[in-house]
């Protein structure tokens, strides 16, 4: 089976092919809009799909990587959610201190609930159906997020999808569910 050189290596000399792929698919009516913004983004998503399935394996490089960026988006978005809600002093460093404290923890836990509910490699994660979802989260995340276009967001989501299809490709692993 490739390793995490060669799911990254593909993804970055491919993506040309996928965006020759969506200039066709959009030359006969699929309303893909190819800005420079889209295009970088586009490469981002799918470079880092082509090996994002493997996020399943404990020992593999993007499960260690994304298990911290998991761990701090989980603790900053407790932060925002609860931070209105923290006054128990008339200065503010002690509320916000206390915020972060109890984000921390929960990020703190979600560090370990992160391997915890990651099914067994080579699961449900390298599916054809995880592609369409994380295809479909980039796609609303660039789209509702960043505010770029729906014809922008649409390619970005194409592009997300084909990356982590190409790491299944490679893997010749092209599960449906």
């Amino acid at each position: 089976m490739p390793n995490y050189d060669t799911h990254v290596l593909s993804g970055i000399a491919s993506y040309p092919i996928a965006v020759a792929v969506a200039g066709v698919l959009s030359a006969v009516g699929v309303p893909f809009k190819l800005t420079t913004m889209a295009l970088i983004l586009g490469y981002a998503v799918y470079v880092l799909g082509s090996d994002l399935p493997d996020m399943d394996h404990p020992d593999a490089l993007i499960h260690r990587g994304t298990k911290p960026l998991v761990a701090v988006a989980v603790g900053s978005a407790v932060f925002i959610r609860i931070y209105s809600y923290i006054n128990i002093s008339s200065q503010n460093w002690i509320n916000l201190t206390l915020t972060w404290g109890i984000a921390a923890a929960v990020a703190f836990a979600s560090w370990y609930v992160f391997t915890a509910i990651m099914p067994k490699h080579r699961g449900i994660v390298h599916s054809l159906l995880f592609a369409l979802i994380y295809g479909g989260t980039v796609f609303a995340l660039v789209h509702i997020g960043i505010k770029i276009s729906y014809e922008e967001s649409l390619f970005v989501g194409f592009a997300a999808f084909s990356g982590y299809t190409l790491h299944l490709i490679l893997d010749r692993d092209m599960a449906l569910i």
